[in-house]
């Protein structure tokens, strides 16, 4: 029997030389106690060193994946002819088996050989030393760290999280500095608020007039409709605002630059967050939309972890608190988190909301599930599904209508 035995520097096959030992598996590890009993036990016949550490990535990379390269094929085809080959992966086994038509071994005897080898590696393996392995050893596993996290699957919904994160915090920032602005401006034109009520709007009038006496000068075309510049022409010269000076002026302009600024970000930022959406979860963006979609991946820390839960998990995911406190007082547990504000949801009457949230969850748990793990990349389905869920939707009110009829005819 041979042993094969993946190394950092490159792959050794081991020849057994008593494989009665094997069979006591719970004393083997007492063979490989010194190097000179080691030996009797395990004899190197060939060593197949890397040319590099690139040619190390590769290798390892395609054990991981249970697969061989180029190079171990035609380094076990030299020398494993009419030979049983130990192997630590039943994945790799298989594989190898498959390809090579070589018999493979993996059982507890086999790892228990495999520790053995490990702990007596530099004194089986000749000319390899420990402080040559170290350094090999470390580079490889940074190369490894450095692949994996560059072209890991689970990586590819970390930009949503990340640009859902920030839109929210961006809404937050937006609320407050426009808040500021209609405040700070306030004392100088407060009937303003009332006419303008979109604060984006609010901001660039704010910008553009400054002291409210510019208002009758100034041409609001671009801005305002005919209507409400006449209103604000007209509420400027009867304002019961008071005076301001031209370095408080200056401050609230720079305000207003800087919500300007923000939701000019913001709308940059919405736009990306939805093609990253319709291209990493097409079938969850069609179903629920994209803002719907993106706090769902967050909350459930990645695309893959959602797509492990139930329908019944996704229903509720966001409302946590109120779940666990229904739970704790007995009371009614909560029919939907998130996936409350999705628009299904949200045109569906107020008694019919739990029932709608039920079906999409259910049709949403599916969509993602496709999404991480199908290989298509088109929304057909979460199409599809919407339109079950709105006819769905739309026969739970006619049957609620019929009934209501059907009452108010027949009332006894």
């Amino acid at each position: 029997m041979l042993v094969l035995f993946e190394t950092p520097a490159g792959f050794a096959l081991f020849k057994v030389l008593d494989e009665g030992k094997l069979s006591k598996v719970e004393d083997l590890w007492k063979e490989f106690s010194s190097s000179d009993s080691a030996r009797k036990v395990v004899k190197l016949k060939a060593f197949d060193k890397f040319d590099n550490t690139a040619d190390a990535l590769e290798a390892a990379t395609k054990i991981i994946d249970g697969s061989t390269t180029k190079g171990l094929r035609k380094f076990l085809k030299a020398h494993c002819e009419g030979e049983n080959l130990a192997v630590a992966d039943s994945k790799l086994g298989n594989s190898i088996k498959e390809k090579l038509k070589i018999d493979c071994v993996h059982n507890n005897a086999v790892m228990e050989l495999m520790r053995g080898v490990r702990s007596q590696l530099t004194e089986l393996i000749a000319g390899l030393a420990n402080q040559d392995l170290a350094p090999m050893s470390l580079g490889l596993s940074h190369s490894l760290s450095r692949y994996k996290l560059k072209f890991s699957a689970d990586k590819v919904d970390t930009m949503i999280i990340q640009a859902i994160g920030l839109l929210d915090d961006l809404d937050k920032e937006l609320n407050t500095y426009a808040m500021r602005v209609k405040e700070w401006y306030g004392w100088h034109f407060p009937e303003l608020a009332k006419i303008v009520q979109d604060t984006i709007v609010y901001s660039k009038v704010v910008k553009f007039m400054g002291f409210r006496e510019n208002a009758t000068k100034l041409d609001f075309s671009e801005i305002l409709t005919e209507e409400v510049e006449a209103e604000v022409k007209e509420a400027a010269n009867i304002s019961m605002g008071t005076e301001v000076s031209e370095h408080d002026l200056a401050n609230v302009r720079q305000l207003c630059d800087q919500v300007l600024s923000l939701s000019e970000y913001r709308a940059q930022l919405y736009d990306y967050l939805k093609s990253r959406m319709n291209t990493v979860a097409p079938n969850l963006t069609a179903l629920v939309g994209e803002l719907v979609g993106a706090r769902l991946i967050a909350h459930g820390g990645s695309l893959m972890n959602l797509a492990k839960q139930p329908g019944s998990t996704v229903q509720i995911l966001g409302a946590e608190k109120a779940l666990f406190r229904a739970l704790k007082t007995k009371h009614a547990t909560p029919k939907y988190g998130l996936i409350y504000h999705a628009s299904l949801v949200g045109q569906a009457a107020p008694k019919m909301k739990g029932k709608i949230s039920r079906s999409l969850a259910a049709k949403a748990s599916l969509a993602i599930r496709c999404d991480a793990l199908g290989d298509g990349q088109d929304n057909s389905m979460g199409l599809e599904n919407r339109l079950k869920v709105h006819f769905k939707a739309s026969s739970i009110r006619v049957a609620s209508l019929s009934y209501l009829s059907l009452l108010i005819k027949c009332p006894q």
